[in-house]
């Protein structure tokens, strides 16, 4: 029993998947099943990024605003320097996205809901002013070998989907092996008594809000191969989703809690009930209200489990 509820989130996402298979035959052809695995790659890797920050007691509002500016800076640049540049370039945006929402947080000690918020609507601001509303893909269309990365798959997987599946294998080790990771964890669950270990709470905070900016940018680099181009007004929203599945995963909003591989299965658990409603011709709207029901479901069992504990 115990086992079971430890990976409460893995037997959701079974039910959930059983369920998607009852109720449209569709559900498991290989097309379906493709599709799934795209709607979750960007998602997931900006979730891996979210993971972090709220493992360190905090979380990002912004990183939807952040997958734009990278995605447009990244195709602008390609259409001038190549593709190299403007992969480097939307990282580098991303990073430093990133590391402004730490300086702001965890040095000028600003409130991470508003600090967050803020450079959401700001950069937001910044990329519809940059590209005036427009998507930016070029008279001809952004480089070819660019947008095969979206296209081409892999042993029958997509490259999209083989993208999080080597930065899961890095970040898991930096999580769960590294003395970084238990320096998070630490600074998470008691920031005061991680200082007085000697753990340089403040960088460590920052450093997770610069890796969640980086997973951003690479989550625009994504997104702007699967749409054929920079779109100014894109991944609005996708920061709920990725703090909806960390959540789902089992993490706490209040810090010091989270698995890696929990929050790859919240990211499924999402993106497989929007599928299966859609297979079932259910209104947008009410999957919209399906998600956020399995949300505060997850959040009320954490405030469960957290009550027995103590």
């Amino acid at each position: 029993m115990r086992i079971l509820l430890h990976n409460a989130p893995v037997v959701v996402l079974v039910l959930i998947f059983a369920f998607g298979a009852l109720m449209s035959d569709r559900f498991v052809s290989p097309v379906n099943l493709r599709n799934i695995l795209l709607q979750a790659s960007i998602i997931s890797v900006l979730a891996m990024g979210m993971t972090f920050v709220i493992i360190s007691g905090g979380f990002d509002l912004s990183v939807g605003s952040i997958v734009a500016v990278s995605g447009c800076v990244g195709a602008w640049t390609m259409l001038q320097f190549g593709i190299v540049a403007g992969v480097a370039l939307a990282l580098l945006a991303g990073t430093a996205a990133g590391i402004l929402n730490g300086v702001l947080i965890a040095w000028l000690r600003l409130n991470p809901f508003i600090a967050t918020m803020g450079t959401m609507v700001i950069l937001r601001g910044l990329v519809l002013l940059f590209t005036e509303g427009q998507p930016i893909s070029g008279p001809s269309g952004l480089p070819a070998a660019f947008l095969n990365y979206a296209r081409h798959s892999v042993l029958g997987i997509p490259l999209l989907t083989w993208t999080p599946i080597m930065l899961f294998l890095v970040l898991g080790w930096a999580l769960h092996l590294s003395a970084y990771g238990k320096r998070l964890y630490a600074v998470g669950g008691n920031a005061e008594a991680a200082f007085l270990a000697g753990i340089s709470v403040d960088r460590i905070r920052a450093s997770a809000f610069a890796l969640a900016g980086l997973t951003a940018g690479l989550a625009g680099v994504m997104l702007a191969s699967r749409l054929q181009s920079g779109q100014p007004t894109a991944a609005e929203g996708y920061e709920l989703n990725a703090i909806a599945a960390v959540i789902l995963g089992g993490a706490s909003l209040r810090g010091g809690e989270g698995r890696l591989a929990m929050t790859v299965v919240g990211v499924f658990i999402i993106v497989i009930l929007g599928n299966a409603l859609n297979l079932m011709g259910v209104d947008s709207y009410w999957q919209r209200i399906a998600v956020g029901v399995v949300i505060l479901l997850a959040a009320a069992a954490d405030q469960i489990k957290r009550t027995r504990r103590h």
